[in-house]
């Protein structure tokens, strides 16, 4: 009886390996000769699909990006920018907390990776569809991506000790439920965002209005303005 062959090497094997390996230790877990003997190949063997371990990292990265939801940009989608910033946001935030680790190669930015590049430029022409000035869509890009990636690098709650002793009311005379977050994790992280996530769009809000405000140019008022509904 033959031998069932084992599947062929490909970048999708090794990515998917890799991530795996960061998911379970870290960045420092993963190095060519690890990978190679979690996919049963000789080292030389990833070299004829990634140069280095960076690459590797990379298209890791790139891999998650891929999940984030881009539908809420699409141009015949309905939602108004604000509710498709807030509706993108989730989506990018649980990427992110589904793979922690891979969050610092991420906030370094797109570089030339395809599904990164791909969120960038549907945000972009989002904000520039909805009236926003070319510079203040960037901006606009450059501080939800600086918010989402800085909420999962850390959970805030679980940076408390669930200790009450180290909170001896003389220092802290704020900090007598500061032991209970860790159990609260979730709720906590997940409530702050929400928070955050809200009070940003709500200040851009005011700013997107200030902009309709302004005279606009003749290739200005050529856009498609679509308005961000009253709060509340």
């Amino acid at each position: 009886m033959a031998r069932p062959r084992k599947p062929l090497l490909s970048r999708d094997r090794i990515v998917e390996a890799a991530s795996a390996l960061v998911d379970a230790e870290g960045l420092e877990g993963v190095s060519t000769r690890r990978l190679a003997a979690e996919l049963g190949v000789s080292g030389p063997s990833l070299y004829n699909h990634f140069r280095t371990k960076d690459e590797i990292l990379e298209a890791v990265a790139d891999a998650v990006s891929a999940k984030v939801d881009l539908s809420m940009f699409d141009v015949d989608d309905g939602r108004e920018w604000r509710q498709a910033l807030h509706d993108w946001a989730l989506s990018y935030r649980a990427a992110l907390t589904e793979h922690p680790h891979i969050v610092p190669v991420l906030a370094r930015g797109p570089g030339r990776r395809p599904a990164g590049l791909r969120v960038a430029d549907a945000v972009f022409g989002a904000m520039v569809r909805a009236g926003w000035p070319p510079a203040q869509a960037t901006y606009i890009g450059a501080l939800m991506r600086y918010f989402v990636t800085g909420s999962a690098l850390g959970s805030f709650a679980r940076g408390f000790v669930d200790d009450a002793t180290a909170y001896d009311p003389a220092d802290y005379p704020h900090l007598g439920q500061a032991h209970l977050l860790a159990n609260h994790q979730e709720r906590v992280d997940e409530g702050a965002f929400e928070t955050g996530l809200r009070a940003l769009l709500d200040g851009l809000g005011v700013q997107y209005e200030a902009v309709r405000r302004r005279p606009r140019g003749p290739a200005e008022a050529r856009t498609t303005v679509r308005p961000a509904p009253k709060p509340g």
